[in-house]
């Protein structure tokens, strides 16, 4: 059977921490910022972790990557 390859997509946009959770940046940050309120963009600056279901196929698709 070949060997998993890494899904570079993935590889460039999230980052998975010690314990195992899975960070990655913001939607709607990106652009148009003007029209939304300070607080959004402050709290849009923050990255955050992915839920549970999502926390694993993101690692299966990160199954080829270097620890």
């Amino acid at each position: 059977m070949p060997k998993m390859k890494t899904h570079k997509g993935v590889l460039k946009r999230i980052r998975v921490t010690a314990t195992g959770k899975v960070r990655h940046k913001r939607a709607n940050s990106g652009h148009l910022m003007s029209g939304k309120s300070g607080n959004r963009c402050r709290s849009l600056r923050k990255t955050t972790t992915l839920k549970r279901a999502f926390r694993e196929r993101m690692k299966q698709a990160l199954a080829g990557a270097k620890a």
